[in-house]
């Protein structure tokens, strides 16, 4: 005869499957993705100067002949560059000939500019201001250039004593993740160029509309015509 089943309680409490921590899932992801990004971005890091257009020394070559060419008109100055752009052949599809501008508040300066080219490597504006202005250069993702074309501009690094003078003809080097505080202390306008990684910059563009100027339509058109050529430039496959 068989025994009757035992009716004794199963001692200690049933198996459960074993959860994962979700700080550790979480970690894990983090992990995941920055393994799978950070190759990519280090190869592009190291073939940025394949996707440039523009060369630093011919738009320095370019200023030089505007300023000897035409003195003191801005006008005519920007007016000549951005026809020299277009007419060659290899530029001319990456040239905004729209001759918008707009205000633009940054590292408490204020100016104004026309945005020649933009795309994720490389933009080029002309930029300046009829009265002055003086700021934050800005600590940077992208090497900037910049071009006087008319006025003086000034700029300074902190511990030295004397300020960089840059006159109308010459450039004003800002290396990548340098800063500087730079001054226009009256009427100055030049062609500026960044190459480098250039979405990154547009937080440090767009900061002082939100924590200080309010400027809502300024910023409207400033995305719509950033975001316009840049996404143009992409689909023509200039990254």
């Amino acid at each position: 005869m068989a025994p009757p089943p035992s009716s004794q309680p199963s001692l200690g409490p049933p198996s459960q499957p074993q959860r994962k921590s979700p700080g550790k899932s979480i970690w894990l992801k983090l992990l995941t993705i920055l393994g799978v990004l950070l190759p990519v971005y280090y190869l592009l890091e190291a073939n940025l100067h394949r996707f440039y257009v523009f060369d630093v020394d011919e738009l320095h070559d370019l200023t030089k002949r505007a300023v000897a060419t035409y003195g003191n008109d801005t006008r005519a100055m920007a007016d000549f560059i951005v026809r020299e752009l277009d007419g060659q052949a290899s530029l001319s599809t990456y040239i905004n000939r729209d001759e918008d501008w707009m205000f633009n508040n940054a590292g408490g300066a204020m100016g104004a500019m026309y945005i020649i080219h933009a795309s994720i490597t490389e933009y080029l504006i002309i930029f300046g201001s009829a009265i002055g202005t003086e700021g934050h250069s800005g600590r940077h993702t992208s090497d900037d250039y910049f071009y006087i074309l008319s006025g003086v501009e000034m700029a300074y690094v902190a511990g030295q004593y004397e300020p960089e003078i840059y006159p109308p003809g010459s450039v004003h080097h800002l290396h990548r993740g340098h800063v500087k505080q730079y001054r226009m202390p009256e009427k100055c306008f030049a062609l500026e160029y960044a190459r480098g990684w250039i979405p990154p910059m547009l937080f440090f563009g767009f900061a002082d509309f939100f924590t200080s100027t309010l400027d809502f339509p300024t910023l409207g058109k400033t995305v719509w015509i950033t975001g316009r050529e840049m996404l143009g430039n992409l689909a023509r496959g200039k990254f």
